[in-house]
């Protein structure tokens, strides 16, 4: 093991990227976040049938509070600040809890569904009665998670780096010691394999995305906070690190990868001229494959928390039909929603493998020379 370099490299991860990937996150991500789905809390006093199609959404969508307990009626959540800019009110600054869960409104603005959507908007009505939409900058579950995720990372690879820095020379203890395989299995076994120019340069970006899905995978498999939000499985997430490639990828593309778009050598001239179909082949191409990453990271991941919540429906499903039957299908329910969650460990770690070295193979079809 080269130490020397391994110690360069964790303080590059650890200093210096990681707090410009906040700005990024936080500037690319939240314009989407703000308005994500969130279906609104019901406290109607009448009974009335369970829902599965809502509960679950409920649970895998964003929204401006982050709900911990139900007690029958009574709904225990977190509330997070709420940020609007309207014309008439200027900037306003107030918690969600003074919406109660969107039953009331508050200084004239209130919580609302959007018909074209069907996401949960905040909407003004102005004194004449119309109804407009301010400026939203509110602080949601995802952003907040995406906060703590970021904190996170950024306490255990400053505290990793620092150990490299005390510690030169010695063999790894501790934290050091716990997450050193994982950073080597990337480079050795994603960058090194997959990049053939200079793949160091890339490891900080690699470390990165891939620490970042992991452990966000892992925090949304957490039921309690500060986890079980579902931040991966949110598409706006996945599209910002899919872009973030994109824009490496054709950045770092090199003369031979933009001959092979523009005009691919070995192909007929006939596929080229009068209609550059090999050309428009290739260059959709270019965008189909960040597509990819993007969908498949947040098909997988939103998949497995549906179907684990779906096992759970089962229970209330039945239950309703016959009580005992209910009691019944709780064991088979629990015992699936147990083995999904078991599976859903390991697509944790096998979705940041996917997304980093595809990355990486990316980055080395656009450096590789041509021969």
């Amino acid at each position: 093991m080269e130490i020397n370099k391994l110690i360069k490299l964790q303080i590059i991860f650890g200093k210096k990227l990681i707090f410009p990937l906040i700005v990024l996150f936080v500037t690319f991500s939240s314009p989407f976040i703000l308005n994500a789905q969130h279906e609104e809390e019901t406290h109607e006093t009448t009974e009335k049938k369970f829902q599965p199609g809502p509960f679950i959404f409920d649970h895998i969508a964003d929204s401006y509070d982050w709900h911990i307990l139900t007690f029958g009626e009574n709904h225990i959540s977190l509330p997070l600040p709420i940020i609007l800019y309207s014309e008439s009110k200027g900037l306003n600054v107030f918690m969600s809890s003074k919406f109660h869960h969107g039953h009331d409104s508050y200084k004239g603005f209130k919580m609302t569904v959007d018909e074209t959507t069907g996401k949960t908007i905040i909407v003004e009505t102005l004194s004449d009665g119309s109804v407009v939409k301010p400026i939203n900058i509110s602080i949601t579950k995802n952003v907040v998670a995406l906060f703590f995720s970021v904190a996170l990372m950024l306490f255990i690879f400053i505290s990793i780096a620092k150990a490299y820095k005390k510690n030169a020379g010695k063999a790894p203890k501790g934290m050091q010691s716990f997450f050193e395989p994982l950073i080597l299995f990337v480079r050795d076994d994603i960058a090194k394999a997959s990049i053939q120019k200079n793949p160091e340069s890339y490891m900080p970006y690699l470390l990165s995305i891939f620490f970042f899905i992991f452990l966000n995978n892992l925090l949304g498999l957490i039921p309690i906070l500060p986890g079980g939000a579902n931040l991966t499985g949110n598409i706006t997430i996945t599209l910002v690190l899919a872009v973030f490639t994109f824009v490496i990828t054709t950045v770092k593309g090199n003369k031979a990868y933009w001959t092979h778009i523009v005009n691919a050598p070995g192909v007929p001239w006939w596929l080229k001229i009068p209609i550059p179909l090999m050309p428009i082949v290739e260059i959709v191409g270019m965008f189909t494959k960040p597509f990819v990453l993007m969908v498949r990271l947040f098909a997988n991941i939103t998949a497995g928390h549906i179907i684990a919540l779906g096992f759970y429906s089962l229970i209330f499903i039945f239950g309703e039909k016959n009580i005992f039957v209910g009691y019944g299908i709780s064991v088979v329910s629990i015992a699936f929603t147990v083995f999904m969650m078991i599976l859903e460990l390991l697509v944790a770690f096998i979705q940041a493998y996917v997304f980093t070295l595809l990355s990486a193979l990316y980055f080395g079809m656009a450096t590789e020379e041509h021969h």
